[in-house]
Protein backbone atom coordinates (compact mmCIF):
# COMPACT_ATOMS: atom_id res chain seq x y z
CA UNK A 1 0.00 0.00 0.00
CA UNK A 2 1.77 3.53 -1.24
CA UNK A 3 0.96 7.05 -0.34
CA UNK A 4 2.42 10.51 -0.10
CA UNK A 5 5.10 10.93 3.31
CA UNK A 6 5.38 14.92 3.53
CA UNK A 7 7.74 16.53 5.72
CA UNK A 8 6.15 19.39 7.86
CA UNK A 9 8.02 22.56 8.50
CA UNK A 10 5.87 24.87 10.61
CA UNK A 11 2.92 25.75 8.37
CA UNK A 12 5.41 24.35 5.25
CA UNK A 13 5.24 20.68 4.06
CA UNK A 14 8.10 19.47 2.35
CA UNK A 15 7.67 16.38 -0.84
CA UNK A 16 10.81 15.00 -0.25
CA UNK A 17 10.19 11.13 -0.32
CA UNK A 18 9.34 8.57 -2.85
CA UNK A 19 7.48 6.20 -0.85
CA UNK A 20 7.86 2.51 -1.80
CA UNK A 21 5.30 1.19 0.93
CA UNK A 22 3.91 1.82 4.33
CA UNK A 23 3.02 -0.92 6.50
CA UNK A 24 2.68 -2.67 9.87
CA UNK A 25 3.76 0.95 11.07
CA UNK A 26 6.71 1.23 9.00
CA UNK A 27 7.29 3.60 5.61
CA UNK A 28 9.56 2.68 2.97
CA UNK A 29 11.04 5.51 1.13
CA UNK A 30 13.73 6.97 -1.01
CA UNK A 31 14.73 10.51 -0.74
CA UNK A 32 17.72 12.71 -1.75
CA UNK A 33 18.20 14.07 1.51
CA UNK A 34 19.93 11.06 4.17
CA UNK A 35 18.28 12.12 7.48
CA UNK A 36 19.80 10.52 10.89
CA UNK A 37 19.04 7.62 12.59
CA UNK A 38 17.24 8.05 15.05
CA UNK A 39 16.06 11.46 13.94
CA UNK A 40 12.10 12.99 14.77
CA UNK A 41 10.31 13.87 11.60
CA UNK A 42 7.15 15.91 11.65
CA UNK A 43 5.02 14.24 8.37
CA UNK A 44 1.57 13.60 6.79
CA UNK A 45 0.56 10.50 5.29
CA UNK A 46 -1.90 11.18 2.75
CA UNK A 47 -3.04 7.48 2.07
CA UNK A 48 -6.46 6.35 0.47
CA UNK A 49 -7.80 9.14 1.07
CA UNK A 50 -6.99 10.13 4.20
CA UNK A 51 -4.97 12.59 5.70
CA UNK A 52 -3.15 12.21 8.91
CA UNK A 53 -0.08 13.95 10.94
CA UNK A 54 1.91 12.16 13.22
CA UNK A 55 6.12 11.91 14.17
CA UNK A 56 8.09 9.59 12.22
CA UNK A 57 11.77 8.37 14.05
CA UNK A 58 14.11 7.42 10.76
CA UNK A 59 14.75 3.85 12.03
CA UNK A 60 17.37 2.61 9.30
CA UNK A 61 19.10 2.77 5.64
CA UNK A 62 18.85 -0.19 3.44
CA UNK A 63 20.60 -1.02 0.73
CA UNK A 64 23.56 0.90 -1.72
CA UNK A 65 24.20 4.38 -1.92
CA UNK A 66 22.79 4.55 -5.17
CA UNK A 67 19.68 2.95 -4.17
CA UNK A 68 19.26 3.82 -0.27
CA UNK A 69 15.92 2.61 1.03
CA UNK A 70 15.13 5.23 4.45
CA UNK A 71 12.79 2.86 7.16
CA UNK A 72 10.52 5.36 9.26
CA UNK A 73 8.91 3.94 11.95
CA UNK A 74 5.60 5.43 12.28
CA UNK A 75 4.90 6.73 15.71
CA UNK A 76 1.72 6.97 17.64
CA UNK A 77 0.53 10.73 17.73
CA UNK A 78 -1.37 10.47 15.02
CA UNK A 79 -4.08 13.40 14.25
CA UNK A 80 -6.47 12.62 11.06
CA UNK A 81 -7.39 15.61 9.76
Amino acid sequence: MSGRVLVIDGDRAHDVFGVLGIADGVARVRSPLLFEIGEELSVRIEQDGNVTEMTARVRGHLGPADARVTELELLDDAVKK
